[in-house]
């Protein structure tokens, strides 16, 4: 019984290691960058250029690099050996790490014990059994400043890139570069480019026009319409009065404002004077006169007998 226990438990450990290792494959690592010639590019923590190695880890689990080896001669594979006291050689998935080959390793782990130049061209990383090659790269002749970068990171094929992206994807700049590159070579005197821009400014503008020309007549429709309203309004009231007052008004109007400005005096007296005017006798008119008056009564009194 005793012996079954310890055979699944022996089992268990086993399966645990495997999945620990396969957790932790340093086979997910891959030269993703390597720049020759550093003149005025990546400084390391002594303010020093130097040319550099960058390892990507493609996995999706965080590899340790301690205990890899790199080299720049396939005949010595062991040549630099990582060490596995510093956690800075954790590299966490889909991360990076540069290593600066400029022969000082005292420098720390970062610093190799060999250069990479014109000459040296060639970089391995060797598993930690000294002997399992896991990526290795032969750089052609690139210039000063550019990197050999892969696309995509760690996967994709070698190419000389203008921007070096150390500790960063290489996705990151090359996809503009290369586009433009492309595009300038379709276009070497900038026409298309000039038609394609003064095309999106007149569309634009046209846009723009377009858009405030319905808006100010959205704005403008009900502002008419009141206008109109209140001069119907307007011109109704002004009928009605013109109804309601009656033509002697204007008449006694026209004559007040006549006599006003023909009979103007300085001064006139406030007393009345009435004089009466006495009618002349005139024997044509007297029996008119006659019949005007009232004829006096006669009264005649009568004696009875």
């Amino acid at each position: 019984m005793m012996k079954i226990k310890r055979l699944i438990l022996a089992t268990v450990l086993v399966v645990l290691g495997v999945v620990i290792v396969n957790a932790q494959s340093v086979y997910d690592l891959r030269i993703n960058e390597v720049m020759l010639t550093n003149k005025t590019n990546y400084i390391d923590s002594y303010g020093e250029r130097s040319a550099w190695i960058e390892i990507v880890n493609t996995g999706y689990n965080s590899v340790n690099v301690a205990g890899c080896f790199l080299t720049n001669d396939i005949s010595n594979p062991m040549k630099y050996r990582i060490p596995s006291a510093d956690p800075i050689t954790l590299i966490p998935q889909q991360q990076y790490l540069v290593f600066f080959a400029d022969g000082k390793s005292v420098h720390g782990t970062l610093h190799l014990n060999f250069t990479l130049d014109s000459i040296n061209r060639f970089v391995a990383l060797i598993a930690p059994d000294g002997r399992t090659l896991i990526d290795s790269v032969t750089l052609p002749a690139i210039g000063i400043d550019k990197s050999f970068v892969r696309l995509p990171n760690g996967k994709g094929e070698w190419r000389i890139s203008e921007l070096a992206t150390p500790n960063s994807t290489n996705e990151l700049f090359e996809t503009h570069v290369s586009t433009g590159e492309r595009f300038v070579k379709f276009d070497p005197f900038g026409v298309i480019m000039a038609i394609i821009a003064m095309s999106v400014v007149f569309i634009a503008l046209l846009v723009l026009y377009r858009l405030f020309k319905l808006t100010a007549r959205l704005v403008q429709k009900p502002i008419r319409i009141e206008f109109r309203k209140s001069k119907v309004a307007k011109a109704e009231a002004v009928e009605e009065v013109a109804e309601e007052v009656p033509g002697e008004v204007f008449a006694a109007i026209s004559a007040a404002l006549y006599f006003y400005e023909t009979e103007k005096h300085d001064h006139e007296s406030t007393v009345l004077t009435i004089e009466r005017v006495s009618r002349r006798y005139s024997p044509w008119s007297s029996k008119l006169y006659g019949l005007q008056q009232t004829p006096n009564r006669i009264i005649v009194h009568r004696k009875l007998n």
